[in-house]
C-alpha cells in the first residue's frame, strides 16, 4: 500500500514550478524596468568623462573647435555605421530632425563655450537646471516636483554657493546650455519615435555637424587638421556624442521625459567625479552630500514611476 505522502508528493512539483516561474517573470520585469536606468547612467559617465577630455582639448582648438570635431567625427561614425536611409519620410520627420540637430549643436556649443569660462562642475551644475525644470512643467504629479526640488537642493549645494564669483558670460552660456539641453530631451524622444534604430540620431547629427563647422573653422582654422588633435577629438567624439546619445535616444523610448529629466540631474555628481579622476579637482564633504541628495532624487523618481506603472 503506497504511503499518503508519496500520493500527494507529485501534486507539489506544479506549485514549485510555478513559484519559480512567477520568481523569474518578477526578475525579469525588474530588469526590463532598470534597462533603460542603466542606460541613463552609462551615457551620463561616458559623456562628463568625455566633456572632461575635451577641456584638456580647448587649448588647442578651442571652445567651439572642440565642439565641431566632436560633432563631425561623431556624424561621420554613426552615417557609416547606421546608413540611414533619407526616403520615405514626411515634413514633420525633418522638421524633428532640424530641431533636434539645433538643439544639439546649440547644447554643445554653449556648454563648452561656459566651460572654456567657468569650471567643469559649475557649468554642469547650471546647466541642469534646464531639464529639472523641464521635469517640473512636463509632470502633472506633485510627488515629481518634490523630487525635482530635492535634486535641484544637491544641484545648488554642488554649487558650493559661489555661483555669484563666476564669470557672468560664462554662467549665462551654461543656463542657455541648459535650455537647449531641454530641448534635447524633448526632440530626442521624438526622434525615437519616427525613426528606426539610431538613424534619426546620425540624420541630425550630421545637421549639427553642418551648422557648428562654420563656428568651428572661424575659431580654430587649419589647427583642426593637426593629427594629435583629430586624435583626441575623435575621443571626445566617442565618449561625448557617439555612445552617450546612443543610449539616451534608446532610454528615451523607454521612459517618460519627466523621469528621464530628473535622471539627468545625476550628471553633476558625474561631472564632479570625472574632474576629481581627470582634473584633479578634489571633492568636499559638502560635495559628497550634494551627491547623496542627487542621487536619492533620481532613485525616488525612478521609483515613483514604477509604481505609477504596477497600478491598475
Amino acid at each position: 500500500m503506497d504511503s499518503p505522502v508519496k500520493e500527494a508528493a507529485p501534486a507539489a512539483a506544479p506549485s514549485v514550478r510555478a513559484e519559480a516561474a512567477r520568481s523569474s517573470a518578477a526578475g525579469h520585469v525588474a530588469g526590463h524596468r532598470l534597462a533603460p536606468i542603466a542606460l541613463v547612467v552609462a551615457g551620463g559617465l561616458s559623456v562628463q568623462f568625455g566633456s572632461a577630455v575635451a577641456v584638456l582639448l580647448m587649448p588647442r582648438a578651442g571652445a567651439l573647435g572642440v565642439v565641431t570635431l566632436r560633432l563631425v567625427l561623431a556624424a561621420a561614425i554613426l552615417l557609416i555605421v547606421c546608413r540611414p536611409k533619407v526616403r520615405g519620410y514626411g515634413r514633420a520627420d525633418w522638421g524633428t530632425i532640424v530641431a533636434f540637430g539645433t538643439a544639439m549643436a546649440g547644447m554643445n556649443n554653449l556648454f563648452y563655450l561656459s566651460a572654456n569660462r567657468i569650471p567643469l562642475g559649475a557649468a554642469v551644475t547650471l546647466e541642469v537646471l534646464g531639464p529639472l525644470i523641464l521635469s517640473v512643467v512636463a509632470s502633472r504629479r506633485l510627488v515629481n516636483l518634490l523630487w525635482a526640488g530635492l535634486a535641484l537642493g544637491g544641484v545648488v549645494l554642488l554649487g558650493g554657493g559661489g555661483f555669484e564669483r563666476l564669470d557672468p558670460l560664462g554662467a549665462g552660456f551654461a543656463l542657455a546650455a541648459g535650455a537647449m539641453w531641454a530641448a534635447y530631451i524633448v526632440f530626442s524622444a521624438r526622434t525615437g519615435r519616427r525613426f528606426p534604430q539610431a538613424d534619426g540620431l546620425a540624420l541630425a547629427m550630421a545637421f549639427g555637424a553642418v551648422i557648428s563647422l562654420p563656428l568651428g573653422i572661424a575659431e580654430a582654422g587649419d589647427r583642426l587638421l593637426v593629427p594629435s588633435t583629430i586624435g583626441l577629438g575623435l575621443g571626445v567624439a566617442l565618449m561625448s556624442s557617439v555612445l552617450p546619445y546612443t543610449l539616451e535616444l534608446l532610454a528615451l523610448r523607454r521612459l517618460p521625459a519627466p523621469t528621464f529629466a530628473i535622471l539627468m540631474s545625476l550628471e553633476p555628481a558625474i561631472a564632479a567625479t570625472a574632474g576629481f579622476l581627470v582634473l584633479h579637482q578634489a571633492l568636499s564633504a559638502t560635495d559628497a552630500l550634494a551627491i547623496a541628495l542627487v542621487i536619492g532624487a533620481s532613485m525616488g523618481a525612478v521609483r515613483t514611476q514604477a509604481r505609477r506603472r504596477d497600478a491598475p
